[in-house]
């Protein structure tokens, strides 16, 4: 009984702390963009990190597919692999298809964007500035800090296919550098653990960088609450704030919103969860995107 709800508690993000380091579970969950955290905001907690003496903790692996009613999907793949207990790097690959809009702009305009999908492809390293508890202080939280860099390999074609519409609204770039600082507590005094990650990122990205990016850069607060249910299920609610600093088409492009999620995670076994929940997205481009579902699937050696 102790085993699982440990290994509950360690696999969605909740600290490792009360168990020596030799027996600790799984850790974190992958968000979207290849690091550790539930979906689409994150943690101060590292994913599977070195054991004691060791060098590099095990690789994890994650993949998964956000659908919306109307048709659109995003795919996403991750790793992450850890050096001790300070330095997560990792790699996330995000797929969103472009549904009906190539034909809208082709009507509107007569310009063939040529794109179905949209490739966007996360690099990320980050460092834990603070463990949980660190200097004998059990209210400490967990502080880490955040590099991410952001390339989009489409973005930059479909501008010249649009003779530069996409810059003229404000798109200026196909890469761009996210940072983001997490803090993150483990609640153990409730009838059951609660988990509370709470972010800042400062970032000029469009869409989290699926739409390329501006010249303006925004701090913006997300985060999120976990709580475990039981020994085998963690439901949680996650909130994101976006910038919106681009220009809209009518019709075409919209303006960005936040996004906001209700999710929930089963740990399958000692390896593996399979996670999902409902997504608001706001409007997405030429959608509006407020029903959304997404199923992930993560893999820890």
């Amino acid at each position: 009984m102790l085993k699982k709800v440990a290994l509950l508690s360690s696999f969605l993000l909740l600290s490792g702390t009360a168990f020596a380091k030799d027996e600790r579970p799984p850790l974190p969950l992958h968000g979207i963009e290849g690091y550790g955290g539930i979906a689409a905001t994150y943690s101060a907690y590292l994913t599977n990190t070195a054991k004691e003496g060791e060098i590099f903790g095990m690789p994890s692996f994650g993949a998964g597919v956000l659908g919306t009613t109307d048709g659109r999907y995003m795919g996403f793949a991750s790793f992450t692999e850890s050096l001790g207990d300070r330095l997560e790097f990792g790699y996330g690959l995000n797929a969103l298809t472009l549904n009906d809009l190539p034909d809208l702009v082709s009507a509107a305009t007569g310009l063939n964007i040529e794109d179905d999908v949209v490739y966007l492809h996360n690099f990320n390293a980050r460092v834990a500035l603070i463990h949980e508890g660190d200097f004998n202080q059990p209210w400490l939280p967990a502080v880490t800090f955040g590099v991410h860099y952001k390339y989009n390999d489409t973005v930059e074609d479909i501008d010249s296919n649009l003779n530069g519409t996409l810059s003229a609204i404000g798109i200026e770039d196909n890469d761009g550098i996210d940072y983001t600082l997490y803090a993150s507590k483990t609640l153990n005094f409730l009838p059951r653990p609660v988990l509370v990650n709470a972010g800042v990122r400062n970032s000029n990205a469009a869409h989290a960088g699926l739409l390329g990016f501006t010249d303006d850069r925004e701090f913006l607060v997300e985060g999120n609450i976990v709580v475990f249910v039981t020994d085998n299920l963690a439901i949680g609610a996650e909130y994101r704030q976006k910038p919106d600093n681009y220009d809209e088409i009518e019709g075409l492009v919209a303006g960005e919103d936040d996004w906001w999620s209700v999710v929930a995670a089963y740990v399958i076994n000692e390896s593996m969860t399979v996670s999902g929940g409902y997504f608001n997205l706001g409007d997405v481009l030429d959608e509006e995107d407020t029903d959304a579902f997404a199923l992930k699937l993560k893999w820890e050696f």
